[in-house]
């Protein structure tokens, strides 16, 4: 087929993105596959398109549809519940919603299976979810069980009027203490478990402020003005302050096994927004949880007895 007048000039990926119906990671893939060809040749996703040039793509065959398994999540605590919306603490080891290689339990199964009904809004798989956090990342997360919460909620992040908080116990000592990261972050060039900051990314703003030094690593609270996967743990560990424990990134194993971490320190730790049907406001915190307590705790030692 020959590539539309209105995608002159966009990404190869982006491009296949808008139509073939694709995210933007599939339409990676399959062009690091060697399934694409533009005017005969194999294009790479990067690569910007031309009007006119014909574009040639072999299609996966649809994938089986991905079920919601409803099964007991042992340790997700419901911490706020209402006719519109239901707000989870997450623990580590457990994703948002089912996808495709992920056998472990997710929200959404855990909420099913304790006869929580959501919203039908969004793909079968992740109907009422409004945001995420990474399997790897505890804390809050909210989903939407009416039709009008999901809709007024997907606007409402879209248009940053959410205020999500993170605490991150990172390497070092940022320099400044205060300050905002903007980079652009796509998948990463030769691993495609990891994200990175890449020229031609997507647009990545976060912004940071440090809590408390200690000799090794310090504790940031951290506010989101986009929502990429691995945002923050990708910003921290471009700026050479990975958060500690997240060996993906470039963390020290040797600090994240003195203090007992499995996993990155980095916890969803407030919520707040305007209800979106009442327009009440709304503030929620979650405690850290134990792993991560300890950690902190046994840094904080560290920093006193070396005083």
């Amino acid at each position: 087929m020959p590539v539309p007048e209105g995608l002159e000039g966009e990404r190869l990926d982006a491009a296949l993105a808008r139509l073939f119906g694709l995210s933007r990671t599939k339409a990676a893939d399959l062009a690091a596959g060697g399934r694409v060809r533009v005017d005969g040749a194999t294009a790479g996703k990067s690569d910007r398109v031309r009007a006119g040039a014909w574009l040639e793509v072999e299609l996966p065959a649809p994938a089986a549809p991905i079920t919601v398994r409803a099964e007991p999540v042992p340790g997700m605590r419901v911490v706020y519940d209402d006719e519109d919306i239901v707000v989870v603490d997450k623990p580590v080891g457990v994703a948002a919603h089912p996808s495709p290689g992920w056998t472990g339990p997710t929200v959404i199964g855990g909420l099913a299976a304790a006869g929580y009904q959501i919203s039908t809004s969004g793909a079968a798989e992740r109907q009422g979810v409004v945001h995420r956090l990474d399997v790897g990342t505890s804390g809050l997360m909210m989903v939407a069980k009416s039709e009008r919460a999901y809709s007024a909620l997907k606007q409402a992040f879209r248009g940053r009027q959410i205020d999500k908080r993170y605490h991150a116990l990172v390497q070092g000592h940022p320099d400044p203490l205060r300050g905002t990261v903007d980079a652009p972050i796509d998948r990463h060039p030769t691993h495609d478990y990891k994200w990175a900051v890449v020229a031609g990314g997507k647009r990545s703003i976060t912004h940071y402020d440090t809590l408390e030094a200690f000799r090794a690593a310090s504790l940031l609270d951290i506010s989101l003005e986009t929502g990429r996967t691995h945002q923050i743990r990708v910003h921290m560990a471009a700026l050479r302050h990975p958060c500690v424990g997240d060996l993906t990134y470039g963390a020290d194993p040797t600090l994240a096994r003195r203090l007992g971490l499995t996993r990155q320190w980095l916890h969803a730790v407030r919520l707040g927004f305007e209800h979106p049907v009442s327009g009440q406001r709304v503030d929620i915190t979650s405690d850290y949880p134990p792993d991560l307590a300890h950690a902190l705790d046994l840094i904080r030692s560290e920093t006193t007895d070396a005083s």
